[in-house]
């Protein structure tokens, strides 16, 4: 096969691209798509550990929850007051369930600083946003190689075709003499 002599050299690097473009897919997808998860994985860890829940209070009514929702939480914005870690009170808007009157506990995520934030995921939710994440990345980068792999590709055809264009210039025209 090495010494064939229809073998060009623009199919060798053709079959070396295509190989580099596959072991870029299977190794640099899996090392994207791993790197990924674990980073996400350990946001979502130190989400857990700096958000707390803290009980609040009510400062208004809010309206009934609507009919409509399908078994879905209602969840409007209402204003709460709640106590830091110090002690310090402090008031602010929360996301709440619906149908609730003035003066009722509810709980309220906090981060370190007494800031709202939203509830950090659980551990089952956290790895599988993890794992899709790092599912995206490895499609994404595979989605790379792969254009990668095909510009070089394409860029070769072009210099084929070109190629042939120079070669039929030099004999096409020797085709088209009439021998008397």
């Amino acid at each position: 096969m090495r010494s064939n002599p229809l073998r060009r050299h623009d199919d060798i690097v053709e079959a070396w691209i295509v190989l580099v473009v596959w072991a870029a897919i299977a190794v640099g997808g899996a090392l994207a798509g791993l790197v990924t998860f674990h980073a996400a994985d350990e946001v979502f860890a130190a989400q857990r550990t700096q958000r707390h829940s803290v009980q609040a209070v009510l400062l208004t009514d809010t309206p009934p929850a609507s009919s409509t929702s399908g078994g879905a939480r209602d969840l409007i914005k209402a204003k709460v007051r709640w106590a830091t870690a110090d002690g310090t009170s402090r008031t602010g808007s929360a996301l709440v369930d619906t149908g609730q009157k003035a003066g009722s506990e509810v709980a309220v995520w906090v981060d370190s600083a007494g800031n709202f934030t939203i509830e950090p995921p659980s551990s089952k939710e956290a790895t599988l946003e993890s794992a899709v994440l790092g599912l995206t990345a490895a499609l994404a980068f595979a989605g790379v190689a792969f254009g990668a792999g095909a510009v070089a590709r394409y860029r070769l055809d072009r210099r084929r075709i070109d190629s042939w264009g120079t070669e039929w210039n030099l004999v096409g025209p020797s085709w088209g003499r009439k021998t008397s």
